[in-house]
């Protein structure tokens, strides 16, 4: 990657295991954010999720490398190498150290549902842009959320989504065009 920078989004989360949802969100992102990249952030570990049924390191990042099929997603093991668990630490060694990106958080709306139990979710907020992408049964749950009510002001329209990256945080967009209901763990409780 060259240092005139590029439009990354970051997907973190367990891949506990990876699976289509990810990889539609991620293609997703890649089309409508405008995005040159989309980076999965394998986290070492979920300070919001047990330990109990998580699979290795190794075996998470191995299952979200076999599910990819686009050369701009990249799985990355960033965390691990930072040594962060939480989100705002990893967003804020990342601005550091990669000056020149410009970078978009990514979730699913079931995480936004959820956001402000995040630690320094305001923090976060004000570091990155970040897209939410529509996850059925979480919709409605999502734009109620403290979060969601408590940044309504920073929300811009979906038809202006390819602008988000140049836009100073906080700012964030609801995309509402996935439909896949693939979760990590209803796959996990099948098997």
């Amino acid at each position: 990657m060259d240092k005139q920078g590029h439009k990354i989004g970051l997907l973190g989360g367990s891949f506990n295991p990876a699976h289509e949802g990810h990889l539609e969100i991620s293609l997703t992102a890649l089309e409508r954010l405008g995005l040159d990249y989309v980076w999965w952030l394998v986290s070492p570990g979920n300070p919001l999720k047990s330990d109990n049924d998580m699979a290795t390191f190794e075996a998470r990042s191995k299952s979200a490398e076999k599910i990819i099929n686009d050369p701009r997603i990249i799985v990355s093991d960033i965390e691990n190498k930072l040594n962060t668990r939480y989100t705002v630490d990893t967003l804020i060694k990342l601005k550091e150290i990669h000056p020149e990106h410009h970078f978009i958080w990514l979730m699913g709306a079931d995480n936004l549902a959820q956001f402000d139990q995040w630690k320094d979710w305001q923090i976060i907020a004000n570091t990155v842009p970040f897209a939410i992408f529509n996850r059925p049964r979480y919709c409605k749950s999502s734009l109620n959320s403290i979060a969601a009510q408590h940044l309504e002001n920073y929300r811009i329209d979906e038809k202006d989504a390819d602008r988000l990256y140049n836009i100073k945080p906080p700012a964030w967009v609801y995309c509402f065009d996935n439909k896949n209901p693939l979760s990590s763990t209803e796959i996990r409780n099948k098997n």
